[in-house]
């Protein structure tokens, strides 16, 4: 009994020094990461129709530059995560901040729309990066404050979402949109400042078997927490199957090395954590996940989207027309905003009820609302009753959307988080590229039931695949390989 005493897992070492100030400033810079990208979404909303009108460009090529920015996000979400799980995820921040600044304060100096078109895909790819950082917070919160410690962690979403709606309305009422993409880049031009600050995950290290670094990681918090760690040593709760497995066999070197042999070895430990997504007690979780992402996506920045195409001049639909005569140049600026604000209670629904009822009950329950909700836009509304219903529906969409952001990496276990994480995201952003295609297409052509049936037709898609999931994981430790997941 006291040689047992004498070692201690992670998790314990959590959990005995509590979430402190250590958590406290890896959750600002993580969270600065989610505020980043939350802004140069909502850009999405502004840019758009400011560059269709300066260069006289098609609806289809104003939808061009949404598309591509998801585009590069799922390009980007899919390469980040196997880059985190692979060579860790401080490395990952670092090559994500070069990509995001640099590329959005290019797309600031476009010359052209072709220009414009590549640097804000190359934002995509640097955006596609937010897993990466929920992934990395998450591995620093004891178990027992997980649930409410995510939820505040998306409060980071909703300030960038809310802080750039108001920087929006300033800079493009008395500046240009040139100005707008410039200092909407300047948080990820922040996270390339600090990234000195930001330490390596000890969960990652433990899984790749360097416990000596991790323990002095966990010893700096226990200081800036002032909590003392367990007694004995720190072990790495790892079982040598899934993953590991693999990987211990692939890099069993029973020929002479060459360099050849060591890339080829290289690549495949690479693409293993991809490999095991498809694996017998993961493929059903995977695919069903790829649903509810897609499928929030979708919701999400559809309403986002429908909010600022109501709101156009340009629109000639009837009374469901946000803009009115006297609101003039402001209306776009004002109607999101006050959408914006839905962030607000979007976060605060799922904070009540998602510890209480578990994840899955959440995302379905606030699902159905987001059905109910949508259901009467389908017929002619008020702009005051329009604005209030699609207030209700970003409601639901970000609370949603918050539940399965950190859903996912709860389910996959530490050796391929990120991978699963942002394999998800890229299947959603995939969403993200249809949606302005096909949703707010058939608003513009005046076809707003079609759209509303479109959408509750995706509503329906992804409460079926959130009731089928099979794991629930309200209260469940973080698991480090595959062979640890039971239903």
């Amino acid at each position: 009994m006291e040689g047992e005493n004498l070692v201690y897992t992670l998790d314990e070492a959590l959990s005995a020094m509590r979430f402190g100030k250590f958590q406290v400033l890896v959750l600002i810079y993580a969270g600065l990461g989610w505020f980043s990208e939350a802004m140069e979404i909502m850009i999405l909303s502004f840019v758009g129709p400011a560059v269709k009108s300066k260069w006289n460009l098609s609806s289809g090529e104003e939808s061009l530059l949404t598309t591509v920015v998801f585009a590069g996000m799922l390009v980007g979400a899919y390469s980040w995560g196997l880059i985190s799980d692979n060579w860790g995820r401080r490395k990952s921040f670092f090559l994500i901040s070069i990509v995001t600044s640099g590329a959005g304060l290019l797309s600031a100096f476009s010359p052209n729309y072709t220009s414009l078109v590549m640097s804000r895909c190359l934002v995509g790819v640097g955006l596609g990066g937010g897993p990466v950082f929920l992934s990395w917070f998450l591995e620093f919160v004891p178990v027992s404050y997980r649930g409410t410690w995510m939820v505040v962690f998306s409060a980071f979403w909703t300030a960038g979402t809310i802080f750039e709606a108001s920087l929006a309305w300033i800079v493009m009422t008395k500046l240009n949109w040139r100005w707008l993409l410039a200092l909407s880049s300047i948080p990820s031009f922040a996270l390339l400042l600090f990234y000195g600050l930001a330490p390596e995950s000890p969960r990652y290290l433990c899984m790749k078997g360097r416990t000596i670094d991790a323990l002095r990681i966990l010893e700096k918090i226990s200081l800036i927490n002032r909590a003392k760690l367990p007694p004995g040593m720190l072990v790495s709760d790892k079982k040598t199957t899934g993953q590991n497995e693999e990987s211990s066999l692939l890099s069993q070197d029973t020929l002479p090395p060459s360099a050849i042999r060591k890339m080829i070895t290289k690549f495949k430990s690479a693409f293993s954590s991809f490999f095991m997504l498809f694996s017998p007690k993961l493929i059903r979780t995977t695919l069903l996940l790829w649903v509810l992402f897609f499928a929030n996506a979708f919701s999400y920045y559809g309403v986002v989207l429908l909010t600022s195409k109501l709101s156009s001049k340009e629109s000639k639909c009837g009374s469901t027309i946000l803009h009115s005569g006297n609101s003039k140049d402001n209306s776009l600026y004002v109607n999101v905003f006050i959408t914006s604000l839905a962030e607000l209670p979007g976060l605060l629904l799922p904070a009540i009820i998602v510890d209480i009822i578990g994840r899955k009950l959440s995302m379905a329950i606030m699902f159905i609302l987001a059905c109910v909700l949508l259901l009467p836009l389908a017929f002619h509304q008020s702009a005051v009753i329009t604005t209030v219903l699609l207030f209700g529906v970003r409601v639901c969409a970000t609370g949603t959307i918050t539940v399965a952001s950190f859903y996912a990496p709860e389910i996959y276990p530490t050796s391929m988080r990120t991978t699963g994480t942002g394999v998800a995201s890229s299947v959603g952003r995939i969403g993200g590229m249809v949606c302005p295609l096909v949703a707010v297409a058939l608003v513009s052509a005046c076809h707003l039931s079609a759209a509303v049936i479109l959408f509750e037709v995706v509503f329906v898609l992804a409460i079926a695949s959130t009731l089928l999931l099979p794991f629930e994981t309200r209260g469940q430790q973080l698991r480090d390989n595959v062979d640890v997941l039971d239903s």
